[in-house]
């Protein structure tokens, strides 16, 4: 919170060596009062601020929006190497999908790492994809980037066959979960971007049973998941008989976190 409301650095909160003076972006009774909602109500500081910080970018967000995590950052890694190992001719199919983007960012991230082709941004949250836009455009990427409100494919129907590739970290907590985790999740994060349904894989079997449709031959389909069910998820994949090189993939912590799929 202090890097976002004053001008101080890392490397001066790092070291404690703070000056005599600090110029505060906003009253200081504003500041106490943002920082007794995070000691209080457990508000967490990106929503008290309106920023969050996601690989390169500096975003805007709001309640409307899940926080973007460290480890969702990983999937554009993933979609980088994926794109890297497909064949020359699928190389020069463009467009890619991302699957309830939220705040964008992995829109932006794919638009960053492919400067060719469309990215297609799909949300059911009007809202969000007011956040959405919005961080487009701050970051010069929305000409690059087309927005959706839809669930999951159903506005891509004009590109069906036609995507390189499917990102998406969708909901994937089962309902019951929820009001177990923090608060600042449990109470400040939309259900709407939390609820995976019974089990939490609601929505991914929805994704994993409709991508095949819209990917081209080849096509990558890449996606976030709980820990946990990650072997769920591959024996979905497995069924549904239209991929091939199905792999779970680890994040930095080691947890099994993403899975990818080719399409046959």
């Amino acid at each position: 919170m202090l890097l976002e409301t004053t001008d101080l650095q890392p490397l001066d909160l790092h070291l404690q060596h703070l000056p005599p003076f600090v110029h505060l972006h906003m009253p200081w009774a504003r500041l106490e009062a943002l920082w007794q909602q995070k000691l209080t109500a457990r508000v967490p500081v990106q929503y008290l601020t309106g920023t969050a910080h996601w690989r390169q970018f500096q975003l805007q967000i709001s309640s409307a929006v899940l926080i973007p995590r460290p480890e969702t950052e990983e999937l554009i890694d993933w979609a980088m190497t994926a794109a890297a190992a497909q064949p020359p001719a699928l190389q020069a199919v463009a467009d890619w999908a991302d699957l309830g983007t939220g705040s964008g960012v992995i829109a932006l991230g794919l638009a960053s790492l492919f400067p060719e082709g469309m990215i297609h941004a799909v949300d059911v949250s009007e809202a969000a994809l007011a956040i959405a836009a919005l961080n487009a455009q701050t970051q010069g990427l929305k000409a690059r980037i087309q927005f959706y409100q839809g669930e999951w494919l159903q506005p891509l129907a004009h590109l069906r066959g036609s995507l390189r590739g499917i990102v998406s970290n969708p909901p994937y907590i089962p309902t019951a979960l929820i009001p177990t985790l923090t608060p600042e999740v449990s109470q400040h994060e939309p259900h709407l971007a939390l609820d995976g349904g019974v089990d939490g894989l609601g929505p991914i079997r929805e994704i994993i049973a409709t991508a095949p449709q819209y990917l081209c031959s080849g096509g990558v389909l890449l996606f976030e998941m709980m820990m946990g069910q990650d072997q769920a998820i591959y024996q979905l994949l497995q069924a549904q008989g239209d991929y091939r090189q199905i792999q779970i993939h680890r994040d930095l912590a080691g947890v099994a976190r993403f899975a990818q799929a080719e399409r046959k």
